[in-house]
């Protein structure tokens, strides 16, 4: 296969949908592209019904161009990551992949145009983010829920108002940022360093004010960042947690029973911000970010340094802090359907607590007017004579006394 082949093929898949955010190339599957979250079948000349094992590893190893390191990774450990571009239209990460025996391929669209806060719409507190100068600010959530997006946009705004020394450390560079007010150095782990601790240990060295590390994936990688946000600088980075209770109890399991409580202790001196994505599919189309906010004050750092307990959960003190622009996802959620972005179902299906949030949605329906029961027409029965308690109902032959 061709260089021009391939990127054919690529073209096709990626113009064949509207807001394509991934590529699937998979056996015994045709080509397939993702859009608002499903998996669409792609139509191509000449067709392809059934990707065959030969097909897809030709695809696998053109993606890898020959690049010995890669190649090396994929044999030896099943999978390997890299990026890809197509010349004028788009840039890939690229995830290929052994299963039983043959090769499967994801390519994740990236985006070239660096997004704004503005752009996303994200709320007004993450101007206060990117004003942060030390401590540890986590952006997490599951495989494809937009933290990368998120990110970039943070680092957008710093871009824009601070003269500062930026280092990242990415696998790979997803958004390229332009030199504007702050200096930009973009790292690619396996072509500029060979790993997230290693390569976060040499940006100590690197004079820099601001490190964006792609992912804390190791007790290493984290234990490294704890000593550079306590060190006086801003670490910025991602795990793929779905909370913020949940990212401190990952980031604890990385350590030894023994080494647990300094680690709590340096935690809450550390972590600033705590930003947890998860995208609900849009009404009309797309996909919307729901957002749970949490930031640091004394109630905070008790909790993480003593654990949760009763009144004192991650989720009643973000819950608390509402109006000092923290929020849980059922707030999020609640908020996104008053302003009519997602239905009902998806709502109560994104959140993390399905009683508040039918509560608030009624409340919401009363608001509006709108009915928020199925029960209707409803009458109770009266005697013939005022006062005169109705009849029963006679008792089912089963039930009578004997």
């Amino acid at each position: 296969m061709r260089r021009n082949e391939l990127d054919y093929i690529l073209s096709t898949m990626l113009d064949s949908s509207k807001d394509v955010s991934d590529l699937n190339i998979t056996v015994d599957k045709p080509l397939q592209v993702e859009t608002s979250g499903q998996l669409v079948p792609v139509t191509i000349e000449p067709p392809v019904e059934k990707l065959t094992p030969f097909q897809t590893e030709m695809i696998a190893l053109n993606l890898l161009g020959g690049n010995r390191r890669l190649t090396e990774d994929l044999l030896r450990t099943g999978s390997c990551d890299s990026s890809y571009s197509l010349t004028g239209k788009a840039r890939f990460r690229v995830n290929i992949f052994s299963q039983r025996g043959n090769y499967s391929v994801v390519l994740r669209k990236l985006t070239t145009r660096i997004p704004t806060l503005a752009d996303l719409k994200l709320p007004e507190i993450f101007h206060q983010v990117a004003k942060e100068k030390t401590g540890l600010v986590l952006v997490t959530g599951a495989t494809g829920s937009g933290k990368s997006t998120t990110l970039a946009a943070l680092l957008n705004e710093i871009n824009e108002s601070k003269s500062i020394h930026v280092i990242t450390l990415e696998d790979p560079v997803e958004f390229v940022h332009p030199q504007k007010k702050a200096t930009f150095n973009q790292r690619e782990m396996g072509t500029d360093f060979d790993a997230f601790s290693s390569g976060l240990r040499a940006a100590l060295r690197q004079a820099p004010k601001v490190i964006l590390v792609g992912e804390m994936r190791d007790r290493l990688t984290v234990e490294i960042g704890l000593s550079a946000a306590e060190t006086g600088h801003l670490v910025v980075s991602t795990l793929h947690t779905i909370d913020a209770g949940q990212t401190i109890n990952r980031i604890l399991g990385m350590f030894e029973q023994e080494e647990q409580e300094q680690i709590r202790l340096r935690l809450a001196d550390t972590v600033r911000w705590i930003i947890s994505q998860r995208l609900a599919p849009k009404i009309g189309g797309g996909r919307h970010a729901l957002l749970e906010i949490m930031g640091s004050n004394l109630r905070i750092k008790d909790s993480i340094v003593m654990g949760e307990g009763e009144g004192k959960s991650f989720y009643e003190i973000i819950d608390a802090s509402y109006t000092f622009g923290w929020r849980t996802f059922d707030s999020a959620c609640l908020e996104a359907y008053e302003q009519g972005l997602i239905t009902e179902e998806n709502a109560q299906l994104y959140c993390t607590k399905k009683g508040p949030v039918t509560r608030g949605m009624d409340n919401i329906k009363k608001k509006r007017g709108e009915v928020t029961t199925t029960l209707v027409n409803l009458t109770m029965k009266r005697g013939e004579e005022h006062g005169k308690k109705a009849d029963a109902p006679p008792l089912p032959a089963t039930l009578k006394l004997k």
